[in-house]
């Protein structure tokens, strides 16, 4: 076991880079003599949270062969360990009383709680057991299996959930950042016991690790580490492959699922997207600003401050055509690629005449001309309060600021302020965000799916094309695609 002096006295200036004063978020970062990178903020609170950041996630897993795996072993979370049967396991959570939860993505798996300042110990020794010691019972793997096929099934039918992956997948030609999110059913027979040792010898290791505490003091949370993790060493030496993003647009069709007519629910969609900004990129916030700018909504909402009623997906799509069920815009940022775009449902009645209406709408954002749709320094105000507002709320809730601090350190090695992202909020003017859009909008091919009557909707890249928007090459053939491909 190590000793709390040794512990402390290996971590050097050099390695604990970066504490910041600031009285909204007092950071605290130290990176351990293993690997494990630690990040603190010990504001005072009724709960304390504590979370788990691994390297890891769907887009590496085509590299090493184990396609699927992240999405299992994130359904195998808080199972038997080595020293908790699964039974003990649920017991203990449920007497805990506490918020728990374990996430996949495509660039980490994500593990966190929150609970009383008072079970924090023992909150952590659960987490800690299923991140490091899972028992992987073969009992156990099977019935997730099971459970991942009837979910999958269930996800076909729900459009919403359904056509953001196929985008994803369409986006990067099934590669890299298209690596499929869920684990594919073809797949489900093929996992074993052993692809997931491999993915967690692989991943699992403190140089791959981030822990994030919030409402612990310092010295609590390395005694914490000390006591529980002391013995987590690295299984694998060899740096984890990284394949580059690559984005390559594409076009994907298809029909609206059996059973949806009966219900009802039968509503035609398209998604137009476009390769958008990394994570860490400059203009990172000015497209943010713009995504807000046009905003999301459907045919119904309550309205009230702050549902984006003034957006342009209200003001200039919703509120004009009756025939529209939602319209969404959408920003997805990784660490080295990124996405932006648009979708819209309707009647099949409407199909010919959507990519139209995206197509113009695109367009009046790269307009300097406020009399033809230009953005106005008003639409930018709002959008701009819009977004801080968000941002200020979404970091009320203790589980998302645990998660945003530990996703940072993760990504940049530190935690940027609240005050400094609204500042530079504030610094986004009306050039910058049309040269965004310009940017964006005009750089790369589009990306496109359509669920419905795909002759209805007509020539899409061509109407793009007929509007400026969209790198479009005529000898870029649609591409066949297959949903949760191996």
């Amino acid at each position: 076991m190590l000793s709390r002096l040794s512990l402390k006295s290996n971590i050097s200036s050099s390695i604990r880079n970066y504490t910041t004063k600031s009285a909204i978020t007092p950071t605290i970062i130290e990176k351990l003599p293993n690997g494990i990178k630690v990040v603190i903020d010990p504001t005072p609170s009724y709960f304390s949270a504590v979370g788990f950041y691994v390297t890891a996630g769907s887009r590496y897993e085509k590299t090493y062969g184990l396609t699927g795996c992240s999405h299992i072993l994130d359904k195998l979370s808080y199972k038997s360990t080595e020293n908790f049967t699964a039974k003990e396991m649920n017991d203990s959570l449920n007497k805990l009383g506490g918020n728990y939860m374990c996430s996949s993505s495509r660039e980490a798996m994500i593990y966190q709680a929150s609970v009383f300042n008072n079970d924090i110990d023992k909150m952590f020794h659960l987490l800690s057991e299923t991140v490091t010691k899972p028992k992987l019972t073969n009992d156990e793997i099977n019935e997730q299996l099971s459970s991942a096929e009837y979910e999958l099934s269930e996800i076909w039918t729900q459009s919403d959930l359904l056509l953001p992956e196929i985008f994803q997948q369409v986006a990067y030609s099934n590669s890299n950042l298209g690596n499929p999110l869920l684990c594919p059913i073809d797949n489900l027979n093929k996992i074993s016991r052993n692809d997931l040792i491999k993915y967690r010898d692989i991943f699992y290791n403190p140089e791959n690790l981030v822990i994030a505490f919030s409402g612990v003091e310092e010295t609590k949370a390395m005694k914490l580490i000390e006591k529980y993790l002391s013995d987590f060493k690295s299984k694998n030496n060899e740096k984890i492959i990284k394949e580059p993003a690559l984005y390559t647009g594409g076009e994907f069709s298809l029909p609206i699922p059996n059973g949806m007519e009966y219900r009802g629910e039968e509503f035609h969609n398209i998604y137009v997207g476009f390769e958008g900004l990394n994570i860490e990129d400059k203009d990172i916030y000015r497209l943010a600003v713009l995504q807000m700018l046009m905003g999301s909504g459907g045919s119904f909402s309550a309205g009230g401050p702050g549902k984006g009623m003034y957006s342009r997906a209200y003001t200039r799509i919703l509120n004009q055509f009756g025939f529209i069920e939602s319209c969404k815009s959408f920003i997805h940022n990784y660490t080295d690629s990124g996405l932006f775009g648009i979708s819209l449902s309707c009647v099949p009645q409407a199909d010919r005449v959507m990519a139209e209406i995206i197509a113009s709408e695109l367009r009046t954002l790269m307009s300097y001309d406020i009399g033809q749709g230009g953005i106005s320094e008003q639409e930018l105000s709002r959008s701009k309060n819009q977004l801080k507002s968000s941002l200020m709320m979404n970091l009320e809730s203790k589980m998302v600021q645990l998660e945003d601090m530990g996703r940072q350190v993760q990504i940049y090695d530190k935690r940027i302020d609240v005050t400094e992202m609204c500042e530079k909020i504030d610094s986004v003017n009306r050039h910058d965000i049309i040269g965004v859009a310009h940017d964006i909008l005009g750089r790369t091919e589009p990306t496109i799916v359509v669920q419905g009557d795909r002759e209805a909707f007509g020539d899409i890249k061509g109407m793009l094309k007929k509007y400026g928007i969209g790198k479009i090459t005529d000898d870029n053939k649609p591409r066949s695609k297959k949903w949760f491909s191996a």
